[in-house]
């Protein structure tokens, strides 16, 4: 009897190893083919319905309203931004001395309909109405033929959230903005930004309207060829 376990031993293992060998799970395990075949490929660009997600808003879907001309890589240079622009007192360019903040004035009634604030949805730094890209069209117009006025750009967030939250919050949507003037051909040096986070809201109260007419950037202008 002794004799025989060893054999009896060898042929269960035989058995085993046969049936786990023929299993799909274990080819799989073998070759590695489910991640090939899945993150592999994704990465590779081969397998479309494999695409790894790489940020939070891939889970969500495409919404009707949502226009978004800028591709991927121009998408996320704003977030490159890490310096916040602002006019220097004494700074000079080439042709003279850059404006004070203090010289930076609304734009006049007849400039309004050019210089439209833009707004944003909870929580996001990137413009999504067709509406906005149009507003941004007419003042990089504008720019291009009123080389000697500067933007000031201002960026705003609603209540919510903490102070420093919102600062950076609003920091990113006033450089989205700037982004974008600068790849339709305005030099930066004509452009700076500013956050002011929550400490502007353009309307009081703590509801959805009001939350989301405060979710802004605006715009300041200086002619430094006006008399003013």
């Amino acid at each position: 009897m002794s004799k025989k376990l060893p054999s009896i031993f060898f042929i269960l293992a035989l058995c085993l190893s046969t049936a786990c060998s023929n299993s799909p799970i274990w080819e799989e395990t073998k070759t590695a083919t489910r991640y090939v075949n899945k993150k592999g490929l994704a990465i590779l660009n081969q397998d479309k319905d494999s695409k790894l997600v790489q940020n939070k808003s891939e889970f969500l879907g495409p919404q009707d309203e949502e226009f978004i001309p800028l591709k991927d890589q121009d998408a996320k240079s704003h977030l490159v931004e890490t310096t916040n622009l602002q006019p220097k007192d004494f700074a000079r360019d080439a042709q003279g001395q850059i404006p004070q903040m203090k010289q930076f004035k609304d734009p006049s009634a007849g400039l309004g309909n050019i210089f439209k604030s833009v707004f944003f949805n909870t929580d996001d730094d990137m413009l999504r109405s067709k509406e906005y890209f149009q507003t941004i069209q007419k003042i990089t117009q504008y720019l291009k033929t009123h080389p000697s006025v500067y933007l000031f750009i201002s960026g705003h967030c609603d209540e919510r959230a903490s102070d420093s939250y919102n600062l950076a919050l609003g920091s990113r949507r006033a450089n989205f903005v700037r982004t974008l003037l600068i790849k339709e051909g305005i030099s930066s040096d004509r452009i700076y930004t500013i956050s002011y986070g929550k400490q502007q809201p353009l309307v009081q109260g703590q509801n959805k309207t009001a939350w989301a007419k405060n979710r802004r950037v605006e715009f300041k202008i200086f002619d430094k060829n006006s008399k003013e």
